[in-house]
């Protein structure tokens, strides 16, 4: 990309949200906050990393996923694999019957560690399958579902049955995952200890560095001739496909793109914690997620970022002091964002907001030159216009999901 179109772009509406999101996440927060606050904004942000997926694959795609829990469980349980077979090093669990292998796996009487952790001791290793494992998942699972052109509302049931299935394997297999509890007592990484305020607030600038380039990621995407044919299949799926392109292809991508999204999420919700558990994968955590994006708007993957804040930070104040209402103030919450505002919060600040700024800048459209016209060629009056960026709601994504 040229110097001067990185400059305008910068200049343009879109570039000017991205870079109030920049102020926002590292100066405006890590001034006012302290670092315990802070930590808890950079766990919320992990989820917003679920939410821009689900923006690419419910909101540009329209296929509703209801087990993203699964894929953000699975890159969380990578990376605190990794963890806990640093920090159960033969020295540290020489109390143990069996030294050298993870407590929970002595507590239920094994004598090795399995196979499968292995390759856990090697730290590339765990950065490949954080988003390796999770995109083989989904490849899988679109494989066999949108081959088979199944999509909609079965398709939905089915990846919750998945969340629900996964869940149940891990609590059984207690002496192999942690089980109920998951993989706890995760203190260092590459021996940096993670439990301090610093290792804390860099942590922070970590995801937010990551979300910003899963952000431009999902840019790309979406302002490509990828993105285009996306929005196309959700519209009319069947025009698409008779047009000569494969539409489970495309469907597989960005489902799995989605996965990747959201295990990169889960390791760094693991960095940041200090645990995984089953309870992040579950039924109810993955509504919890598409609620973040219905909420900031499924058509927005700014909107996506700012829904995964809110409703997260309205989780914290709210169940510190009503804790056995927020349930209920959830379910509240989906459904007045289905009935009143079914673009989300991206939707009502292109109604409401985006009118009061053209008011107060009194933004004009640039008139670009035409370029000259042969006189061979019969003159016709063209006029181009260089429109505005509309950051919230794409303008080829359909209304319906």
């Amino acid at each position: 990309m040229k110097t001067p179109s990185v400059l305008n772009w910068f200049t343009s509406r879109e570039g000017l949200y991205y870079l109030a999101l920049a102020a926002l996440l590292l100066v405006i927060l890590p001034l006012a906050l302290d670092p315990f606050r802070l930590n808890m904004v950079g766990k919320y942000l992990t989820y917003a990393f679920v939410a821009i997926g689900l923006v690419m694959c419910w909101g540009k795609a329209g296929i509703l996923s209801l087990g993203q829990g699964v894929f953000f469980g699975l890159g969380g349980y990578c990376m605190a694999m990794f963890l806990k077979l640093e920090a159960s090093t033969p020295e540290a669990t020489a109390i143990q019957s069996t030294p050298g292998i993870p407590d929970f796996m002595d507590w239920n009487q094994l004598t090795e560690l399995p196979w499968f952790w292995e390759p856990f001791h090697s730290f590339s290793f765990t950065l490949i399958a954080v988003i390796g494992v999770p995109m083989l998942l989904a490849f899988a699972i679109g494989l066999a579902m949108f081959t088979r052109r199944v999509g909609g509302v079965y398709f939905a049931i089915i990846t919750q049955a998945i969340a629900a299935i996964l869940t149940i394997l891990i609590i059984g297999q207690q002496g192999y995952t942690g089980g109920v509890n998951g993989i706890t007592d995760l203190q260092t990484l590459m021996g940096w200890d993670i439990r301090t305020d610093a290792a804390k607030t860099t942590l922070y600038f970590v995801c937010v560095g990551m979300l910003f380039l899963s952000l431009f990621v999902a840019r790309l995407v979406q302002n490509r001739k990828l993105g285009r044919i996306l929005v196309a299949m959700n519209a009319q799926e069947n025009r698409v496909r008779f047009s000569g392109y494969d539409v489970a292809a495309f469907k597989i991508f960005v489902f799995c793109l989605a996965a990747a999204f959201a295990g990169i999420g889960g390791a760094l919700f693991t960095l940041i914690v200090g645990f995984m558990s089953p309870s992040f994968i579950g039924i109810v955590a993955s509504i919890e997620m598409v609620i973040f994006c219905a909420l900031g708007g499924r058509l927005s993957i700014l909107g996506a970022v700012y829904g995964a804040l809110l409703v997260n930070a309205a989780k914290s104040g709210f169940s510190e002091s009503f804790p056995e209402l927020w349930p209920f103030a959830m379910g509240a919450l989906f459904i007045g964002v289905v009935l009143a505002f079914p673009n989300g919060l991206a939707g009502l600040y292109q109604s409401y907001v985006m009118p009061l700024e053209e008011r107060l800048f009194k933004r004009k459209p640039k008139v670009a030159k035409p370029e000259p016209i042969p006189e061979a060629r019969k003159p016709a009056t063209v006029e181009t216009r260089e429109r505005d960026y509309d950051p919230m709601i794409d303008h080829y994504s359909p209304e319906k999901s």
